[in-house]
């Protein structure tokens, strides 16, 4: 049988909704002591126990709701005065919803593009890094990257797009950026970012509003052009800025209580 903590990390890798719960506290007498530890599923099933009955029910039903919410909190249960069990002592038990690994999908394998995928490795992203340059992957030296040597194209259609999915366009080219950027921009996804200058974004934009390619909606929720705002010159500090930006987004859409 799989530890609870192995058993957390297959359901983040698998996007599987789900709550880590880990008893914090204990006095007097108890159903488990400190460090019991189960997973709850979205549908309030259960992987591994803090000890059953009355508590772990509780614990169950107030782990869906923060599945749901995004948060973490931690609970105190007396246990006779609360749920009517008669060991009597008191739980402190401490929930936190699994974050699903985020994809991270880099269109595009040169300097900022390689960069950006060594700086995302230290940041838990599921990294794929797509280019159809012959002998672009070559001397690839960092490992946790997934590279495909593939047509941009012929690759959106063999990716599986999530919700959780931030996409970046670093290609060489604005030709190719401008019609990833069309093929992605309705796949599902947490984020999309494209490079380019001032100038290059106020054209896309109006070219795609021009020819109804898409909404004003649509474009407003692109990063464009790509990243924070700092005076960055190099392709390691332009990939610091999107990094910036991703770990921003992450967090922001992640809702965690402090």
């Amino acid at each position: 049988m799989q530890t609870v903590f192995s058993k957390a990390e297959e359901l983040k890798n698998e996007n599987v909704p789900a709550a880590f719960c880990i008893v914090v506290g204990t006095s007097g007498s108890t159903p488990r002591k400190q460090g019991a530890k189960m997973i709850v599923y979205a549908d309030g099933a259960i992987y591994g126990s803090i000890g059953g009955g009355s508590v772990e029910k509780e614990v169950a039903a107030k782990a869906v709701g923060l599945i749901v919410s995004g948060k973490r909190e931690k609970c105190v249960f007396k246990l006779e005065q609360d749920l009517s069990m008669h060991c009597g002592g008191t739980m402190e038990v401490y929930i936190e919803p699994l974050v699903p690994v985020q994809q991270l999908i880099i269109f595009g394998a040169g300097h900022i593009g390689r960069a950006l995928a060594k700086l995302a490795a230290e940041f838990d992203f599921s990294t794929t890094v797509i280019d159809p340059r012959e002998n672009i992957f070559q001397d690839l030296s960092f490992s946790h990257t997934n590279c495909l040597n593939l047509d941009y194209f012929q690759a959106i259609e063999k990716i599986a797009f999530t919700d959780n999915a931030y996409l970046v366009i670093v290609t060489p080219k604005h030709a190719f950026d401008e019609e990833i950027l069309i093929k992605v921009c309705r796949k599902p996804h947490a984020y999309l970012g494209m490079i380019g200058s001032s100038r290059k974004v106020e054209l896309v934009r109006k070219r795609f509003l021009d020819e109804n390619i898409l909404t004003s909606e649509e474009l407003d929720h692109i990063d464009m052009p790509i990243g924070i705002k700092f005076r960055v010159e190099t392709p390691q500090e332009i990939a610091v800025s999107i990094l910036a930006r991703l770990i921003d987004e992450r967090n922001s859409k992640s809702n965690l209580s402090t």
